[in-house]
């Protein structure tokens, strides 16, 4: 648990998104000298003070509005904003979102996720998508719109299903031949145009695996922002049939695994190096918490 009853990271503590003061600039320039700051570098790190968390800087200490100034929202009175690569401005470390979902207050992580997913849309939809014109950003970093053809683009989060497969005793799950030694996890893949989720869910485990899910069993679980770079995971649970898995251009490798080899994963630290059994995704992931579904379904023990 993240401390705060959610299983997993980046959902709870989200701001206050406070829409209508995007479109109010007057407001947002008295909010700024007070305003909380979240740096984010090239590659999307935060600059902060110390690994424990956002330090705790205001748009005072950066005075004139910087450009690239997106507002992000409110928070107990306080509004926040991202700042896209200060130039000059120093911070003693650079922290990567990962580890800040594993060792931030829940807020905080949930914050800097929101402030990286913008940051990336920021920095990929620079042109118009339309005629190739320049985008200027608006309504506070949340619009981009292009002088050349008057087009309006809003912020992309692409949809994912990441699936709990079960031939009723045993959990599917596959390896991406870039991972570290011993790690498994769920089959997860994005949605297509004209697809339903469960028909992605069925497509993208018969695709990934050659194992076939029976569409009417998908059985939504919840669903985790994903800013690596701007996803949102939709968690499934799904029965299938007992296939013998294969491998495919996504996965290397693809097997069932028992009640027994998931339970002790489960009670194992996630980045164990004792050479024992299979690792599982980290904890700040939904995918842990489909697997967590899943053993709770047929009654098995895991450790919160």
């Amino acid at each position: 648990m993240n401390g705060r009853g959610c299983p997993f990271s980046f959902v709870e503590g989200a701001l206050d998104r406070a829409d209508a003061l995007r479109d109010d600039p007057a407001v947002l320039e008295a909010l700024w000298p007070s305003a909380g700051v979240v740096v984010l570098d090239a590659d999307g790190a935060a600059l902060v003070e110390a690994a424990c968390g956002l330090p705790a800087w205001t748009g005072a200490q950066f005075g004139d509005t910087p450009e690239g100034r997106t507002f992000l929202g409110m928070r107990e009175g306080q509004a926040w904003f991202l700042v896209d690569g200060a130039p000059g401005f120093a911070a003693p470390l650079r922290m990567d979102l990962r580890r800040a979902a594993a060792h931030w207050p829940v807020w905080q992580a949930s914050v800097f996720a929101q402030a990286r997913a913008l940051q990336h849309w920021h920095r990929q939809h620079r042109y118009c998508p339309a005629c190739g014109g320049s985008l200027a950003f608006r309504r506070a970093g949340w619009l981009g719109h292009c002088a050349a053809c008057g087009s309006d683009h809003y912020p992309r989060t692409d949809q994912a299903i990441i699936v709990a497969v079960t031939d009723g005793e045993r959990l599917l799950l596959g390896r991406q031949a870039g991972w570290a030694p011993r790690r498994w996890s769920v089959v997860a893949g994005f949605v297509e145009p004209g697809e339903t989720l469960e028909q992605t869910v069925v497509r993208e485990v018969l695709e990934e695996t050659g194992v076939r899910v029976h569409a009417h069993t998908a059985r939504y679980l919840g669903s985790q922002p994903w800013p690596f770079p701007g996803s949102l995971m939709l968690g499934f649970i799904a029965h299938a049939e007992p296939d013998t898995p294969r491998a495919s251009e996504e996965l290397e490798a693809a097997r069932w695994f028992s009640v027994d080899e998931v339970r002790v994963a489960l009670q194992r630290d996630w980045d164990a190096t004792d050479g024992e059994g299979i690792l599982l995704p980290s904890p700040v992931s939904i995918a842990r918490h489909v697997i967590r579904a899943w053993l709770e379904s047929i009654g098995g023990e895991h450790r919160p």
